[in-house]
């Protein structure tokens, strides 16, 4: 068998190498692009075997890298040599590279130790059940509001300028930093979704502000339990005791200020109590079961919250006035037809022109409208405000947008030429670019795009589809679900090249690959060489050249140029 010899330091880096080299030839394709990943390959990597491969998967930076991102109990188990083969990181009995082991020198990590955080004091549960009912509302309008209008996202990941004002001024958040945590907790649970410039709701995320306080909070705080990191979690699935959290991942110096992050989100959801020193902490009691894995249960926590109400004052001033919490469900088709004012436990609604032009805009009917609100008030629906929905209701249409199928062009039409003319001078809707075509405007803008310019407009715009009946247009914008990105698409090419330039013989691909490595380095080897008769002789060489199956180099001892069949080659070792 061919072997290559060297110093101690070098010969167990390149023994690691190439056993590493080995095993992945092994593994599968989805094992491979696995490793790749989680090691932040790039897909245009230059590799050309697995020698390769595994050269810089061992070499220390990406090592430190790798280690530095394990959590506390990998790491003591590494450091042991003890547990499951990690690829990439140690042999297949689990025990560690030289390079990790370089990696590690110092370092005497332990494993998590056990902890149970303390029963919280009724009154700081109280406070934390305070606070999972106001984030869980406050992620409600958050959510409502962007689905509407997609909440700005600027290339540090945060929200922008625009929207933090925006978001303040309607009383969702009180500042900056609030807007953020907010924001985290809404990605953490899978509600809100990060696009390359904005933030998008995400189907979940649509479904969840109908829902009533209990189901959001139990929804909310499993998925966000279901997003802690590793290190943090139990094998039971729950998550180990906060006090913890910032020791889980000893190497990683921007962990602390991570987990500093994550324990605010899980005093935002109400699972740990409020302040910044012990008892910290403290855990609720509707915390426990989620902490060890099991399933949310919200009654001891809606206990303690205001009781929810299904029924408001309508007013003869338009307004609308809630007892008490209004109900989800309630509270988000309310507020298609009238603007919130106040964000209080009794909130109030003003009903106007605009707000019902929106509702049906939306689909909303003055009927539908009007039966909602006669089985949602104590008092029934005052005058004036049945007027105001019915006089909207009768103007509401006299716009009416379709799509020529010939030209593919938007038609506005109305059996109001004035009010035609008036929309084909407004300087609100230039961009849109209308043409006057006879008693219609024409435009090649999206159907969709000028039906809600139009009704931001506040025109009594409807929609018609190809058969000329009305169309409901559903202006929410709602993420696509996103496909989980799959490695092994990802690396398929370099998998494929490393696969075709593996050959059967590892040994001699190892060989001429030192041989490579020496000429390029112009390195003084001592070549062991087996000659025909049986015996071998070692020739002292300047590499100075490879190809064609044969190693060139001059020879020290004999001060004469030699050639070298590489496959009578059986060791070399550095002269």
């Amino acid at each position: 068998m061919n072997s290559t010899e060297m110093p101690q330091g070098q010969r167990a880096g390149a023994a690691d190498a190439r056993a590493l080299a080995e095993r992945l030839a092994r593994a599968g394709d989805g094992e491979l692009a696995t490793l790749f990943a989680r090691r932040l390959v790039p897909a245009n990597v230059s590799w050309h075997d697995f020698f390769d491969a595994a050269e810089a998967l061992l070499a220390p930076e990406s090592v430190a890298r790798a280690v530095t991102e394990l959590p506390r109990d990998e790491l003591a188990d590494l450091a042991a040599g003890s547990g499951a083969e990690r690829l990439g990181l140690t042999d297949e009995t689990g025990s560690p590279y030289a390079a990790v082991r370089d990696a590690l020198a110092g370092a005497a990590p332990t494993r998590t130790p056990d902890g149970v955080p303390e029963p919280a004091t009724e009154r700081a549960a109280a406070h934390a059940a305070e606070r999972a009912f106001t984030t869980a509302s406050a992620l409600a309008d958050l959510l409502l509001l962007t689905l509407r209008t997609p909440l700005g996202r600027v290339g540090a990941g945060t929200v922008g300028a625009a929207d933090r004002r925006r978001l303040a001024q309607q009383e969702i958040v009180r500042d900056a930093d609030e807007a953020d945590d907010l924001i985290a907790l809404a990605e953490a649970a899978g509600l809100l979704t990060a696009g390359e410039r904005q933030w998008l709701v995400t189907l979940d995320g649509a479904a969840w502000v109908r829902e009533s306080t209990g189901e959001r909070w139990s929804r909310l705080a499993t998925r966000l339990r279901d997003a802690l990191p590793a290190g943090v979690r139990t094998a039971s699935g729950g998550w180990i005791d906060p006090a913890l959290w910032p020791d889980a991942y000893p190497l990683d110096e921007t962990w602390p200020a991570r987990a500093e992050r994550w324990r605010t989100l899980l005093r935002l959801a109400g699972l740990v109590t409020e302040g910044t020193a012990a008892p910290w902490s403290a855990e609720p009691a509707w915390a426990t079961a989620l902490r060890q894995g099991g399933a949310a249960d919200p009654a001891p926590l809606v206990a303690l919250l205001p009781h929810e109400v299904d029924r408001v004052f309508l007013q003869n001033d338009l307004t609308a006035i809630s007892p008490g919490p209004l109900a989800p469900a309630l509270d988000v088709r309310l507020q298609g037809m009238a603007l919130r004012e106040s964000h209080a436990q009794a909130s109030s609604y003003r009903f106007t022109e605009a707000s019902i032009i929106g509702a049906l805009s939306s689909g909303e009917t003055a009927e539908s409208i009007l039966t909602f609100l006669s089985s949602l008030s104590l008092t029934g629906v005052p005058q004036p405000l049945e007027y105001l929905v019915q006089r909207i209701a009768d103007r509401h249409g006299l716009v009416r947008v379709s799509r020529e199928p010939d030209t593919g062009h938007t038609i506005v039409s109305s059996r109001d030429h004035g009010l035609l003319e008036t929309i084909a001078v407004d300087q609100a809707l230039r961009a849109l670019g209308f043409v006057q075509d006879g008693r219609m405007l024409r435009t090649r803008a999206a159907r969709e795009a000028v039906y809600w310019a139009l009704a931001d407009a506040k025109y009594p715009v409807v929609a018609l589809d190809d058969h000329g009946g009305s169309e409901t247009l559903d202006r929410n914008r709602v993420a696509t679900a996103p496909s989980d990105p799959d490695p092994s698409a990802r690396y398929g090419g370099v998998i494929e090249r490393l696969r075709a330039a593996h050959g059967s013989d590892a040994d001699a691909a190892w060989l001429e690959r030192e041989l490579e490595n020496a000429v390029r380095a112009k390195s003084l080897l001592a070549v062991e060489v087996a000659l025909p008769d049986g015996s071998t002789r070692t020739f002292t060489l300047e590499a100075t050249g490879l190809g064609g199956g044969r190693l060139r180099g001059r020879d020290r001892g004999a001060d004469v140029e030699r050639t070298l069949p590489v496959k009578s080659i059986t060791s070399i070792r550095p002269a």
